[in-house]
C-alpha cells in the first residue's frame, strides 16, 4: 500500500488521526481505519477523520453542504463502521484546519458532518462548536452486566442514552457495550453514565459505540448537558461544566435552542503511514 500522511490530535484526550485528503484522491475502508486506530499495532486513535473538500467527495452530507462549506469532516468509529458527528473530533479538525489549511480562525469555520453543518469559532486552541438543535426522544434503559439503569435518549444528529448514577462506579465495567433497546437503536447508541459534583456540574463515564470506553466524547457531554438541564428546568443560558476523564467540557443550551460546546483541541504528532 502506498504511504501518506497522516496528523494526531485529541480533544479532551479523545484521540483520532486524521488523514488529509482535500482533493478526495483515498476512500478508507473499515479495514484499514480499525488498523490505523489500533493501538499496538498501528498509530492509535478513537476513530479516523478523512479531511476532504465538499466537492472532492460524493458523500450526500457533503454534496448537501457544498455551497455552505469548503471541508467535510468524513469519520469513522475506530472498528471502522461510519459516524454521523463527533464533537471532540470536529474541534480537532478544526484545529488541524486553522494551522494546515488556508482558514482564517479569525472568522466562524462551517463543517459539514453526516449530521449537518456545523459552525466553529476559535479562541486560541479553545474552540466552540455550534452542535445544532438536540432532539430529546424519550426515556429508555441500559445494562452493564445484571444491572439495569434508567436512561433518557438524546440525539445531538447521533444517538445517546444518558443514565444518572450516585456514583461513576456504579456504571462497572464497560469494556463490553452496555446492553440497549435494539428497537430503538438498530444501528447501537452511545452511553453516558452521569455523577453530579454541583450545581450545573457533572461528571461522565462514556462508553461510544465503535470505540468501546473513551477518555471523552464532545456528542456525550452534549447530550448529558440537555438530560440534565432538564432535569434541573435550568432557564435556557445556563452554562454547565461536564467533566469526562480526559478533561472538560463547557456546555450552553441557548435561548434559540443551539447547544454551544466549548473545549481544547491539542493536535500531538504528524508522519507519514502505509497502514
Amino acid at each position: 500500500m502506498s504511504e501518506y500522511s497522516y496528523v494526531k490530535g485529541h480533544g479532551t484526550e479523545n484521540d483520532f488521526v486524521l488523514v488529509p485528503d482535500a482533493n478526495g484522491r483515498r476512500e478508507l475502508s473499515a479495514d484499514q481505519v480499525a488498523r490505523l486506530c489500533d493501538r499496538r499495532a498501528g498509530i492509535g486513535g478513537d476513530g479516523v477523520i478523512r479531511v476532504v473538500r465538499t466537492d472532492a467527495t460524493e458523500d450526500p452530507a457533503a454534496v448537501a453542504a457544498r455551497g455552505t462549506a469548503t471541508w467535510f469532516m468524513d469519520y469513522r468509529n475506530a472498528d471502522g463502521s461510519l459516524s454521523e458527528m463527533c464533537g471532540n473530533g470536529i474541534r480537532v479538525l478544526g484545529h488541524f484546519l486553522a494551522t494546515h489549511a488556508d482558514v482564517d480562525p479569525r472568522n466562524p469555520l462551517p463543517i459539514a458532518t453526516r449530521a449537518g453543518v456545523k459552525t466553529l469559532t476559535f479562541e486560541g486552541t479553545r474552540i466552540t462548536a455550534d452542535m445544532g438543535m438536540p432532539e430529546v426522544r424519550g426515556s429508555t434503559s441500559v445494562s452493564v452486566g445484571e444491572h439495569s439503569f434508567e436512561a433518557r435518549h438524546v440525539s445531538m444528529g447521533n444517538p445517546h442514552a444518558v443514565a444518572f448514577v450516585e456514583d461513576l462506579g456504579d456504571a462497572g465495567s464497560l469494556l463490553e457495550a452496555p446492553g440497549h433497546d435494539s428497537s430503538i437503536y438498530p444501528d447501537g447508541v452511545n452511553v453516558e453514565f452521569v455523577a453530579r459534583r454541583g450545581e450545573h456540574h457533572v461528571a461522565v463515564r462514556v462508553h461510544e459505540r465503535g470505540s468501546g470506553e473513551t477518555r471523552s466524547c464532545g456528542t456525550g457531554a452534549c447530550a448529558v448537558m440537555v438530560a440534565a438541564s432538564l432535569a434541573d428546568e435550568a432557564p435556557r443560558g445556563t452554562s454547565y461544566t461536564v467533566d469526562l476523564p480526559g478533561g472538560t467540557l463547557e456546555i450552553v443550551w441557548t435561548e434559540d435552542d443551539r447547544i454551544l460546546m466549548t473545549g481544547p483541541a491539542v493536535l500531538t504528532a504528524e508522519g507519514i503511514t502505509n497502514l
